[in-house]
């Protein structure tokens, strides 16, 4: 099983682009890492508590509508929806990058994702980064979580 440790590290959102340039089936995960993930590889819904088939991930891939917008922008999106959990799940809470094959869906419509291959974790800087290139766009954007509720 993989640490943190042990997974190379992407050090840009412009890293990031190009690795999803590259290959197909990237996931982003928000978790403790693949140790802790690979032991079950099994997420839980949050609001039942009922375990799921696969890990709750989110697809790094460029969806044909996107065109030919920056691949760059669409990364910072997929990180920025989610930079949330961080704040929500407690310490310890990183994104990193599988590849995986999906085997269903989870509550909120993420992907479920077995066969789990670890690839590469991101520095806090990536993320930092994908919030400017967020901002810097004419909408309002904000993570997914948008409020109490």
């Amino acid at each position: 099983m993989s640490g943190w440790e042990d997974l190379p590290v992407v050090d840009t959102l412009g890293e990031l682009a190009r690795l999803v340039e590259r290959h197909q089936g990237l996931y982003v995960r928000w978790s403790r890492g693949p140790e802790a993930d690979l032991a079950a590889v099994s997420s839980t819904d949050d609001l039942t508590g009922v375990a799921m088939p696969g890990l709750s991930a989110n697809p790094l891939d460029v969806e044909a509508w996107w065109r030919d917008r920056s691949v760059g922008l669409w990364v910072a999106r997929r990180l920025h929806d989610y930079s949330h959990l961080p704040r929500e799940k407690g310490p310890g809470v990183r994104p990193w990058v599988l590849k995986g094959r999906e085997t269903g869906r989870g509550p909120d419509n993420e992907p479920l994702v077995v066969e789990v291959r670890p690839l590469c974790r991101l520095e806090p800087r990536v993320i930092e980064e994908a919030r400017a290139a967020v901002a810097r766009q004419e909408n309002d954007w904000g993570p997914l979580r948008r409020g109490g509720s």
